[in-house]
């Protein structure tokens, strides 16, 4: 699935917090990475971050007028 900019920030954003506020890590990363902006961007290029975007054109129902 392709990302907006700001979808893409706003999971990275909320990822990091989930880790900073201790959820585990879904990926292995290096023993000196501690930031967690930057495991969160790993997370999201290696795609494991488990957050679904749902987009308003998604959830609102198609209208046909004849």
């Amino acid at each position: 699935m392709h990302y907006t900019r700001f979808e893409k920030a706003r999971i990275i954003g909320a990822r990091a917090l989930q880790i900073s506020m201790g959820a585990p890590i879904l990926i292995r990363v290096p023993k000196k990475m501690v930031d967690p902006v930057q495991i969160a961007m790993l997370e999201f290029e290696a795609g494991a971050i488990p957050i679904t975007v749902i987009r308003e054109s998604d959830i609102r129902p198609r209208i046909e007028w004849e």
